[in-house]
């Protein structure tokens, strides 16, 4: 079930911070307040797939920093095993000194509420969330375990998101920053395909 167009679920889990500090009650709501959000899951700690996501979030950092967006990441693993992979240099199958806060979710409460666990495994999906400033999600994708994310997507539905709500228009397929949007009317559409008859 999508919960696009839905208020995010708040949670209070364990969470361990940028600097490698461990709180117990970190709150999602109080902790982003007037911050776009990019909550993301994924299986488990110190596997394949995963790192490379957590990793490419990592290197892109600086780019959900100055669109004033926070990275939150979740698996079902403890602060200190998330610890542990931060402490385990990458070549070495770590994820290194990550910058944004790892969430633990032991019991699956949080996966659960966002209706993302396999079906037979227990394990969270690839699942990735954007929430919007007023706690709405407007935006999910979910991959099955095999599939890696496309991270440098998330940047653009973050403009997307921006980019309609200080002008009002609407994004049209392949729509990225700078590019051609669209008046949602028909005198809109006809303008647009005028213009990009390749669309």
């Amino acid at each position: 079930m999508t919960l696009v167009t839905q208020h995010a679920p708040n949670f209070i889990a364990p969470a361990i911070l940028k600097d490698g500090t461990i709180i117990n009650e970190f709150n999602l709501e109080q902790e982003t307040k007037n911050k776009l959000v990019v909550l993301f899951f994924w299986p488990m700690d110190f596997t394949f797939v995963c790192p490379t996501e957590i990793i490419s979030f990592n290197k892109l950092y600086n780019e959900f920093e100055k669109r004033e967006t926070k990275i939150i990441g979740i698996s079902r693993d403890s602060v200190f095993v998330h610890n542990a992979w931060k402490n385990t240099p990458i070549k070495q199958g770590g994820i290194g000194k990550i910058q944004y806060t790892m969430i633990s979710d032991i019991t699956g409460k949080i996966q659960n509420s966002y209706n993302i666990a396999h079906p037979t495994i227990g394990i969270a999906l690839r699942a990735s969330f954007l929430i919007d400033k007023n706690r709405i999600i407007r935006h999910q994708v979910v991959n099955d375990l095999p599939f890696g994310r496309n991270i440098q997507d998330m940047i653009r539905m973050i403009d997307a998101v921006t980019f309609h709500e200080k002008h009002g228009d609407v994004c049209p397929a392949n729509w990225e920053s700078g590019k051609e949007s669209m008046t949602p009317s028909n005198a809109g559409l006809m303008k647009y395909f005028q213009n990009y008859q390749s669309v």
